[in-house]
């Protein structure tokens, strides 16, 4: 008979308590009150900043031989965090019903800038974008939402401190490694951050489906900050009456009502960063 082969061992990091698997509690709060991103891409995307404090790092090891290189690249500011291999069925029961693929980072929240650092980091001149968000309260909507700033070159995403997701894990996979790159700016009044937006130098744009002109006929200027709705009832009507500007998406009518908020910010995204590159 063949003898059975010992029980691989997980590895820690020697500032953990060895535990014979994953707490089930750590699901909710991570690990010494960090929080669990899952998913290749957000992982990757965190491990490589320099700005994120990393506590935990769980793959398969199918997982972790499949990245190879690419893994290391991104761990290599951190030589002392260690490479803990699970089961995956292990990580099925950490994450239930999320497609963690097989890798997960427990990391500290990274700091999010007010509006007043953004400003002085943009400057009083140049072309910039900024997206503002009212009231948006869908993780994978935000999420999707700072990918595609990541993508058109938008500085950074503006949301309400209430009605709006925390940076979970659900909205880090679903911004697909952007949350690491885009901030995620939170404000407590976004009537009056509006107005400060003005004062920097920002035309406060909002998308309205009712609105009589079209975003690609509009002459803009060079600092647009784009204001788009909750889900469901748009933009309120005083965040509407501090925009400076009031512009719809052309869609065929007898197709759907309106646009999804990430959908509708992907296109306008676009459209503005066609003009900047004709401009430049």
């Amino acid at each position: 008979m063949a003898k059975r082969k010992p029980q691989r061992r997980f590895s820690r990091p020697p500032s953990l308590p060895s535990k014979p698997a994953i707490a089930p509690q750590a699901a909710a709060a991570g690990t010494s009150g960090g929080e669990w991103l899952y998913g290749v891409h957000p992982v990757l995307a965190a491990l490589g900043n320099p700005r994120r404090r990393c506590r935990r790092l769980l793959a398969t090891e199918e997982v972790a031989r499949g990245l190879g290189d690419r893994l290391e690249s991104a761990r290599v500011i951190r030589p002392s965090l260690a490479l803990e291999l699970h089961p995956r069925a292990e990580l099925d029961r950490l994450f239930p019903g999320a497609v963690h693929q097989g890798l997960a980072l427990a990391a500290d929240p990274l700091d999010e800038p007010s509006l007043d650092d953004l400003l002085r980091e943009i400057g009083p001149e140049g072309m910039a974008v900024l997206v503002v968000l009212d009231q948006v309260t869908d993780p994978h909507n935000v999420g999707a939402v700072l990918r595609s700033a990541a993508a058109f070159g938008a500085r950074a995403v503006i949301a309400t401190e209430r009605h709006a997701p925390a940076a979970t894990a659900a909205l880090a996979k679903a911004a697909s490694g952007a949350l690491e790159a885009v901030p995620l700016v939170r404000v407590t009044n976004l009537a009056r951050s509006l107005e400060s937006l003005k004062e920097g130098g920002f035309w406060c744009v909002g998308l309205d489906a009712a609105a009589p002109d079209a975003l690609g006929d509009a002459r803009l200027a060079e600092r647009i900050a784009l204001v788009l709705g909750a889900e469901g009832h748009g933009m309120r009507r005083l965040t509407r009456v501090h925009c400076d500007l009031l512009l719809r998406i052309p869609i065929a009518p007898a197709a759907v009502a309106s646009l999804n908020v990430s959908n509708a910010a992907a296109v306008a995204l676009y459209e503005l960063a066609r003009r900047r590159a004709s401009r430049q």
